[in-house]
């Protein structure tokens, strides 16, 4: 299972909503909106990734809730 997979579908079973994306360095992107606990628990899932997946580091930013989507997207 792709990375960006795995995290379209653990967001979308949170409800949390937002997007994702590979960039061109190989590392993925992430933006999340959600209650506190569910973006959490979001990121405990990332951190652990999909089976076969190598997580190397994860950085968080938090920033002011603006509630721009609907669902949870793989954008390009």
């Amino acid at each position: 299972m792709l990375f960006r997979d795995f995290t379209q579908r653990m967001a979308s079973s949170l409800g949390v909503t937002g997007w994702v994306k590979n960039l061109p360095d190989g590392r993925v992107e992430v933006l999340a909106e959600g209650e506190k606990s569910k973006i959490n628990q979001l990121i405990k899932n990332l951190r652990q990734g999909p089976r076969m997946a190598r997580v190397e580091d994860l950085d968080v930013e938090w920033e002011e809730y603006k509630g721009e989507y609907s669902g949870f997207h793989i954008t390009w």
